[in-house]
């Protein structure tokens, strides 16, 4: 019966003094704040994003989903380079519209030049008069 309570004592001293160490009672005080997960591999800020970096992009959990400001922060950087990107077909699809249309209407010349027919030789400067 005295070997119980004393294990029992024993016991109670251990989780007293862990509890005491764990919540601040040590000599250092008590434990810092764990920082919270972060995102580790973002978006790469120096290069425009891949199709790669998208396929990696992983999201640390938080204690109800996704850290809103991590997924924010993809999202929008995403949908900038998706405008820019946008804005780069438009401008590429009017000049080869533009392209298009000029080669149509034949090769443009230079103002003064006088069109000479594909079937007579254009005159040489000896030939002139």
């Amino acid at each position: 019966m005295v070997m119980f309570l004393f294990l029992v004592v024993a016991l109670a001293v251990v989780v007293a003094a862990v509890t005491l160490a764990v919540v601040g009672g040590g000599e250092n005080g008590p434990l810092p704040e764990a920082a919270p997960e972060r995102l580790r591999d973002p978006l790469p800020p120096d290069r425009p994003v891949e199709r790669a970096d998208v396929e990696a992009l992983r999201f640390p959990l938080a204690a109800r989903g996704y850290r809103m400001s991590d997924v924010d922060d993809a999202l929008g950087r995403l949908g900038a380079e998706l405008a820019e990107r946008d804005a780069r077909i438009a401008d590429l699809e009017s000049a080869l519209a533009g392209a298009r249309e000029a080669s149509a209407h034949g090769p443009a010349r230079p103002s003064g030049e006088k069109h000479v027919p594909m079937d007579k030789p254009a005159p040489r400067p000896e030939d002139r008069p």
